[in-house]
Order: C-alpha cells, then structure tokens, then sequence
C-alpha cells in the first residue's frame, strides 16, 4: 500500500530527529558554532516532516476506526459519527502525502536566509529610474505587512525622482524563499512624466534578489579587502559632504566592490558592507547550484536568470502580468501598494508542482 510505503520511508527519518535532537545539547557540538547552526536547522525542517507524520498515522487510524463502528456498530448516533469522521479524514489522506512528499523533497538550502535586494534602473532612462523607485515602494509596503525589517544599504537617485540603483537588507522569517521569485527583469508600460504627447512608452528595471550569507558561511580574510573611506552623498542633513562616513570594500581576489553609506557611523556602514560583501562572495557559488536548476526547471525565478523578463506592469490597462506562470490580474494599484502576496503563492506552488515532478516520489 502506498500509505506503509509512505511510512516506511518516514522511518528513518524520526530516529535521525530523536539523534540531531540529542546532538544538539552536547557540549562539544555547542562549542562548535557552525555545527550547531547547520544541526539546529536540521532539526526544525525533521520536526515538520515528524509532525505531519504523526497527523498522517492519526488520520488513518481514524480511517480504521470509523470503518470498524460501521461495519459492527449498532448505534445508529454512532454510525452516522463514524460516516462524518470516515468523510473527513479519507479527503485529509491525499492532502496530508502531498505535504509530505513535497517536505521530503529537498529545499533551496538558501530559503531561510535573509535577502539583500537591489534594485536598478534598466532601459528607459529617467523613467527606468522612476520606475525602480515604484518597485522599491512596493516592496517596503509588502515587507511591512509581512512584519519585515528593512535596512537601507546604498542607493543612487535619479535626475528625475527614483533610483538608479538602491540596495537593501531585508530580515525575518523565510525572507530569501520568498522573495527569490522578484529576481529578473520587470518591465512597464505607461505614460511618463517627461512625455508631453501622452505617449505610452516601455522601460525596464531589474531587481536581484540574493541570499544573505552567514557569519558562518563565508571566511574573509583581512588582508584581501582594501577599504575606502570618502563622504557620504545624498539624503542625510548636515553631516553630509563633510563627514567621512560612508565605506567602499573591495575583495582583491574576486574584485567584488560594495559600498555602504546609510549610516552617519563609519564602523556601522562597515558593519553593514561586510555583510553585503560576504553575501556576494557566498553567491557566486550559490549561483552554480542555480544553474544547476535551470537546467531542470524552466518556469522559475529560481533558476538564476536575472536577465529574462518576468513581470510586466501595464498603467493603461491597469494589469499585470507575470511571464513565467501565464499569470494576468487588474489590480493594479493594489500590487504596487505592496499587495503581491497572491502571486508569489502562485509562483509558490508552480516550483513546487516542478520540485515533485522532478524528484518522481
């Protein structure tokens, strides 16, 4: 039966929970940061996979027991109790195995982390630049609903309104899973403010959404960063211009460079540049296994592809469209107030009807 396979599989499983679950309060793992980190989170992804076992074995003995009254049982108060519970937990069984399978198939590693995005003006010009503004508004509003703590990073305005390019930090739960499916290009379809014929024109911003590393992940040595110190410019009242604040990192051996002036405090916008600094680096190799997944999965964000065009956002018809799902709504105005959830969800579940065909359970 495909219920004691399930099971059966599910096993080996629990006794590896009951283990991490004892490894993690032994004083030498304890000692070891990095061990625990990668053990701890082992065992709260088994202890998902544990509890929906333990409903699922719940289920079917429900099964069992209603079939059991219904077949001896002469209380009819009792049978027609048994019938209601037979009901409800033979529509909760295939549920309950898609959860399953999908939980035992594996995650992006990355899902848990927090995400630094970054945000910039693509084709377009200055209403690429309004654009990304647009994109950074819609994401601050989500990210608050959510319960979510932004962090500014870096940015740099546009002649006209908006950003350039503005980097940020975005924390809390899950963060990186979620916002994984905004990386690419998105594109809009509107009037700009600097068009006097009421034409409607199409620009472009991309935003790049990467896991941010940990202490752990990453080890950075000293003598490989060079750090520039120079004024801080834009937004900022009276230190600006005249403060030597803002922190440019550059990594000699990959050449990456980041740049940090949010704060009025040098040592904070270091603080703040090392993280992005060690993301990056921690990316370049996360982005082998995004390649590795585009060559599996066609639909996803995930696949690494910054540069395909998933979203469009049409002004004048008030819709949006998202590429990769043949997704189109007429709201708008809602989305870019940071009502994006609904997609995502969509986007959610299209991975994860991929992730279960690939793995064939």
């Amino acid at each position: 039966m495909a219920e004691s396979s399930l099971l059966n599989r599910l096993e080996g499983l629990v006794t590896r929970f009951e283990e991490v679950g004892t490894l993690i309060t032994d004083p030498a793992v304890l000692a070891d940061m990095k061990r625990f980190v990668k053990l701890n989170k082992e065992y709260h992804d088994l202890e998902k996979i544990v509890q929906a076992r333990e409903e699922y074995i719940k289920v079917l003995n429900g099964i069992d027991e209603a079939k059991t009254i219904l077949e001896t049982g002469q209380d009819s108060e009792l049978r027609e109790m048994a019938r209601e519970e037979l009901d409800v937990c033979t529509a909760r069984v295939p549920e309950l195995e898609e959860e399953i399978k999908l939980l035992l198939v594996p995650a992006d590693p990355q899902d848990g982390k927090n995400a630094i995005v970054e945000i910039r003006g693509g084709t377009g010009g200055d209403e690429a630049a309004i654009f990304a503004g647009d994109l950074y508004r819609m994401y601050v509003k989500y990210c608050e609903s959510k319960g979510w703590r932004i962090e500014l990073t870096s940015y740099t305005e546009g002649t006209s309104g908006g950003f350039k390019e503005i980097i940020f930090t975005v924390s809390g739960e899950g963060v990186y899973g979620i916002l994984k499916y905004e990386s690419g290009v998105h594109r809009v379809q509107r009037v700009p403010q600097t068009e006097t014929q009421g034409r409607v024109h199409t620009s472009a911003a991309t935003v790049a959404v990467l896991p941010e590393a940990d202490e752990f992940d990453v080890e950075i040595r000293e003598s490989d960063i060079r750090t520039d110190i120079f004024c801080a410019s834009g937004h900022g009242g009276q230190s600006v211009n005249t403060t030597y604040s803002a922190i440019r990192l550059v990594h000699l051996p990959t050449g990456i460079t980041v740049q940090c002036q949010d704060e009025k405090s040098q040592l904070k916008n270091k603080a703040k540049a090392m993280v992005e600094l060690r993301s990056r680096i921690y990316n370049m190799e996360y982005q082998k296994y995004l390649d590795e997944i585009a060559s599996k999965r066609k639909t996803m964000v995930s696949s690494g592809d910054r540069s395909a065009k998933i979203r469009t956002y049409n002004y004048p018809q008030g819709r949006i469209t998202d590429h990769r799902i043949n997704y189109t709504i007429y709201n708008l105005s809602a989305f870019m107030d940071g009502e994006i959830q609904d997609c995502i969800d969509k986007l959610i579940v299209a991975e994860n009807a991929e992730r279960l065909k690939e793995s064939e359970l």
